[in-house]
């Protein structure tokens, strides 16, 4: 299993980026995905979840309204659209398989995370 983020940066406040997952190594239309964030000397903290045929999402409240999840099934990837970015979105960026109730689970995978930095 591989989960390859990408598409972090350097972004002044009010930015957008967007975020990809590249999977590879399991059957990506069988799972549910997610995103996460972790602040260096803090837990990870949920961000987005989308389900296995991206019908259903859900966003921390944090987020919501800013920030999009989708996914393309055909080409394996998990996407996070970050607008209006503030400087407390600043965190290490991880995608992981799973829904927003059990992306924490020994059983599910994490990719090896793309760095956000909003900062002017």
């Amino acid at each position: 299993v591989q989960l390859l983020e990408s598409g972090g940066g350097l972004v002044q406040p009010g930015g957008s980026l967007r975020l990809s997952c590249a999977a590879s190594g399991f059957k990506f239309t069988n799972y549910h995905m997610t995103w996460v964030r972790q602040v260096p000397g803090k837990g990870l903290e949920w961000v987005s979840s989308i389900t296995n045929g991206a019908v259903l999402t859900s966003y921390a409240d944090s987020v919501k309204g800013r920030f999009t999840i989708s996914r393309d099934n055909a080409n394996n990837t998990l996407y996070l659209q970050m607008n209006s970015l503030k400087t407390e979105d600043t965190a290490l960026y991880y995608c992981a398989t799973g829904s927003h109730r059990d992306w924490a689970d020994p059983t599910n995978y994490r990719g090896q995370g793309t760095q956000v930095t909003v900062a002017s």
